[in-house]
């Protein structure tokens, strides 16, 4: 199959660390004097279009939304016990930013699932914090869209596997969507962060 009927005007896609968008339409552009296909690609969580090279949308982790089944996984993975995530709270950051920009379904369920409980334990860090946000709205965005189920009942279906019945309930993790506009600038502007948060507090460590 030719890269430019990888996706189609119209399907949805998930692009890792910026969301679920709609593909508007397939285009040509000139660029160095060479003639490049594009996927125009609406992002609703952001409100902003995008221009993505055909020819690189693998490499950026573009894929189609997940079937029925894959959806319903993710969603039993988070039901499932963990191997301890790391205590060091930049390393596990490092290992999280990591699975989202590799952007499979399980690996944001994971991200998901990790966060929250360490959540139910400390109070996550800002950049982390961030990183949940991002991860859960994609989530929820993905299992919305695949099972054709309302995004309200999605997040209850997601809280459900996160806790399920008979566990103890912590105190609910605020939901604070974090978009992520650009890769180099979120790693860019997380540095900076970073340091402000090793300024003032190193016990988060």
């Amino acid at each position: 199959m030719s890269a430019s009927h990888t996706f189609s005007v119209n399907q949805k896609i998930v692009y890792p660390s910026q969301g679920v968008g709609r593909i508007l339409e397939i285009k040509e552009r000139k660029f160095k004097n060479e003639n490049v296909l594009y996927y125009v690609i609406y992002l609703e969580v952001s409100d902003m279009t995008v221009m993505v090279p055909v020819a690189k949308a693998e490499e950026l982790g573009i894929r189609a939304i997940v079937q029925p089944e894959e959806a319903r996984e993710a969603l039993e993975l988070m039901s499932k016990e963990f191997e301890p995530i790391p205590s060091d709270w930049k390393l596990r950051y490092q290992m999280n930013l990591d699975l989202l920009k590799k952007g499979s379904v399980i690996d944001i369920a994971t991200i998901v699932r990790s966060l929250y409980h360490r959540s139910k334990v400390k109070e996550l860090p800002i950049l982390e914090r961030k990183l949940y946000d991002s991860a859960r709205k994609l989530l929820e965005d993905e299992i919305a869209f695949s099972l054709d189920l309302p995004r309200n009942e999605v997040e209850k279906l997601i809280h459900t596997h996160l806790e399920p019945p008979g566990s103890e309930h912590a105190a609910p993790v605020k939901d604070v969507v974090a978009v992520i506009e650009d890769d180099e600038e979120f790693i860019e502007n997380d540095m900076e962060i970073e340091e402000d948060v090793d300024d003032q507090d190193d016990s988060d460590d």
